[in-house]
């Protein structure tokens, strides 16, 4: 469920007409709904084991004004660098509820970790976890490590978007699971806390994570045999959301929660989740306007002013995002097939092909949903295009928590070598 409606008419942000945002904002821009936000974590947060951590996925959405959202709630942060590192920190999101993950962590990334007294680091190689050593016995510190451990379990996601089997560079294999421990142990820097999982990303079956999460407690009793402290099991994240309106939708997070307590029943381990997606991605939408409705050889194109640099997910995974025009349409109303596309000069600025939609003309908006998850945190500036700027709604509230920058602070990013002045 999230908090966009039509109200008299008009889509709506909670309280707040887009089509009034779009006037006072301009297009394209992102808006995020903190009900929405707040409703997400609830249902996920309640639907877990008591004490669990829930560190939300900073790579999924780093406004600081939604991280700031989620930090009031009780969110910890999952984060992939420095940067997201201290982004969570700005948005004040407590240390010892931040977990690093990533796997290229520079010894700089560890010193500023460790000196911030992060909850943990989800160590990914043996090379990793003996440069992190090094970084922390400088430092006259202990750093507490989770082992991402690779179970090879297909996810049976996007290619692009697995994690957990052994093609890819994430993780250390399961098979050498007890030789990495028994090495993580000799090293007078490291403090092993427990164990790291990740399978992928928007799984929509629970078998994938039941099959990843017996091996993770089939690993925990193992070491424990070895003598490792296993304390902690970081499960991820992963869990899908419902792009496409149909009947289908990925399980909740109570069938979720409910597998997950039962498959770690008696381990006595502080469970870590890294939910992004679940969380922001239907909280957030990209409003744009129709600038022409081309008529082709064989196809209508319907060319808005948002472009893959603002929203690249159809163009790199060939995602799926409804639209949605802004004024209600009529119910059983005329419908005019569209390919759905933006301004940049690539093929693949591509946002839907062949959408049944309303018809539209140039001045029309139009609302591309369920982008509040890898939305504005992957845009670019390509063609020298601002990326659209991003809104949050309270009720009848609104604020820009990220402007647009003008064509002039774009140029004024680059700088010219003294050999070409003049």
């Amino acid at each position: 469920m999230n908090f966009f409606s039509y109200k008299n008419g008009i889509l709506s942000a909670e309280e707040v007409a887009l089509d009034h945002l779009a006037e006072e904002v301009g297009t394209p821009f992102y808006c995020y709904s903190s009900a929405t936000l707040e409703r997400h974590y609830k249902i996920f947060s309640g639907a877990l084991p008591k004490d669990s951590l829930i560190a939300f996925s900073v790579k999924a959405n780093g406004n600081l004004a939604v991280l700031k959202t989620l930090a009031k709630m009780g969110a910890g942060a999952d984060v992939v660098s420095a940067g997201e590192l201290k982004k969570a920190r700005a948005a004040g999101i407590v240390a010892d509820k931040i977990v690093f993950s990533g796997v290229g962590k520079t010894v700089d990334e560890m010193r500023l970790a460790l000196a911030e007294g992060i909850y943990q680091f989800n160590v990914e190689s043996e090379p990793e976890l003996e440069a992190l050593n090094g970084v922390a016995l400088a430092m006259g510190k202990r750093a507490p490590v989770t082992l991402r451990i690779n179970p090879d379990v297909d996810a049976k996601t996007h290619a692009k978007i697995t994690t957990g089997t052994s093609e890819t560079k994430f993780g250390i294999p399961f098979a050498h699971a007890r030789e990495a421990y028994k090495l993580a142990a000799s090293l007078k820097g490291i403090a092993i806390v427990g164990i790291d999982v990740h399978i992928g990303s928007q799984i929509t079956d629970l078998e994938p994570f039941e099959a990843a999460f017996r091996r993770v407690r089939e690993l925990t009793l193992i070491l424990r045999s070895d003598g490792h402290p296993i304390t902690r099991l970081d499960l991820g994240g992963g869990l899908g959301v419902p792009y496409i309106e149909n009947n289908q939708h990925p399980p909740d997070p109570a069938a979720y929660g409910a597998m997950v307590t039962k498959v770690t029943a008696g381990l006595d381990c502080r469970l870590i989740f890294e939910p992004g997606r679940l969380i922001a991605a239907n909280a957030g939408l990209l409003v744009t306007r129709v600038i022409y409705a081309k008529r082709g050889e064989a196809k209508t194109f319907l060319i808005v002013d948002a472009g893959m640099n603002d929203l690249i997910r159809p163009a790199l995974y060939d995602s799926h995002h409804e639209i949605v025009p802004l004024r209600e349409p009529e119910v059983g109303g005329e419908r005019v097939k569209y390919d759905v596309v933006g301004p940049v000069c690539e093929t693949s600025d591509l946002f839907a092909a062949a959408r049944s939609l309303p018809p539209l003309k140039s001045g029309d908006l139009v609302a591309i949903q369920s982008a509040g998850a890898y939305g504005a945190v992957m845009s670019s500036s390509y063609n020298a295009r601002p990326p659209a700027p991003e809104v949050l709604v309270k009720g009848a509230e609104w604020s820009i928590v990220r402007v647009r920058r003008t064509h002039e602070q774009l140029i004024a990013e680059d700088h010219i070598p003294g050999w070409l002045a003049g």
